[in-house]
């Protein structure tokens, strides 16, 4: 067998739609790097091929007849945990049943969004190659075996902590995450008390369609409060601002209050990423002198690198997850390569962290 680095990704297209099988393997294929091992046409032919052919990675539809795409999700990872992305719907119910994908094991999702516009095909096509090939840097660059569904039981490494961070206090919480990022902003903000004096901003790399279900999600998981961030809202103690999605998010100073303002996406070229986690930590920091513990979670990428960068200049603090925890370590090792991680943390111990640091 080759090197890792030398093999394909092995991909498996599972979706009822004849089209959407097409559309997806034919944008696959077209990468060198990957080999698409079989296409399925509902949930239980999904689940045989996949016990069957064993891929590195599986593209999931949720709605399916048979079996949906949640069913065999879950049936996947009781027998062959397989790293899986959902292919889901921009819609509100889309939403909801896509964050009970990632509950049960599914790493990320691709918005479909295939019309009769050229421009959202290209943007469902680029985004799926991304995602494919991102998620193939994680698998192949550890293994030929995926590992099991996130979140994971591991060893914490021993922490990297920084001494000056230690004793220091913080008035305000920003995070930053992208891929396996719904279910790691969960972990953290459980384990964080609804009587946290500080208030907690969120950027995570999503749909518009999905930032508004998916802060109604954590506000009935955890004790804070959240909500989706509206222009004018003031961050409050206690209260978590989940940024909307198809737009970017700046934290402007407001008398003796730090508050949201929403931005066009094409105010801000330079960000390819939406919500920018760049933006929001640099204007957070900026909004706040530098009295801000920023936070990065797994995603692919480099976002939220310069804002952590930026903040540490204005002498805020930074905390980190750690490989063995992040579904990909793109972000988080962006930030620790790039000498700005005070802290650097398995995910289980973050929400615990930022309640000690800053409260």
């Amino acid at each position: 067998m080759l090197p890792n680095q030398e093999r394909k990704l092995r991909v498996l297209v599972v979706d009822d739609s004849s089209f959407m099988r097409m559309v997806i393997r034919s944008v696959l294929e077209k990468d060198p790097a990957i080999e698409v091992i079989g296409v399925a046409m509902d949930g239980v032919e999904g689940v045989e091929k996949a016990l069957c052919l064993r891929p590195d990675l599986i593209t999931m539809d949720i709605e399916m007849p048979r079996l949906d795409g949640i069913s065999a999700l879950r049936e996947i990872m009781a027998k062959a945990p397989t790293r899986v992305l959902m292919v889901s719907t921009l819609t509100c119910e889309g939403a909801k049943a896509t964050f009970d994908a990632l509950d049960a094991g599914a790493i990320d999702y691709i918005p479909k969004n295939v019309t009769d516009s050229i421009d959202a095909q290209k943007a469902f096509k680029e985004e799926l190659l991304r995602k494919v090939k991102g998620s193939g840097i994680s698998i192949l660059g550890r293994s030929t075996v995926p590992p099991p569904p996130f979140p994971r039981i591991v060893v914490p490494p021993r922490p990297v902590t920084v001494p000056r961070l230690a004793g220091q206090r913080y008035q305000y919480v920003g995070i930053g995450a992208s891929t396996g990022g719904p279910v790691a902003v969960q972990e953290v903000l459980g384990r964080i008390p609804g009587n946290f004096p500080h208030g907690i901003v969120v950027a995570i790399h999503m749909p518009k369609a999905f930032t508004g279900p998916y802060a109604e999600r954590l506000n009935t998981k955890c004790s804070l409060q959240v909500k989706e961030a509206k222009a004018g809202d003031i961050v409050q103690p206690g209260v978590v601002l989940v940024t909307p999605g198809g737009m970017h998010t700046a934290l402007v100073r407001q008398g003796s209050t730090v508050a949201i303002r929403t931005i066009a996406t094409t105010e801000c070229p330079q960000y390819i990423y939406v919500p920018s986690v760049d933006h929001m930590l640099t204007t957070f920091a900026d909004a706040c002198n530098g009295s801000l513990l920023g936070v990065i979670l797994t995603g692919m990428g480099a976002d939220g690198f310069k804002g952590m960068k930026h903040l540490k200049t204005k002498g805020g603090g930074t905390i980190v997850q750690d490989e063995a925890t992040s579904t990909i370590y793109g972000m988080p090792r962006a930030c620790i390569e790039g000498g700005v991680a005070d802290t650097v943390l398995p995910l289980t111990q973050i929400g615990t962290e930022i309640t000690k640091i800053a409260g």
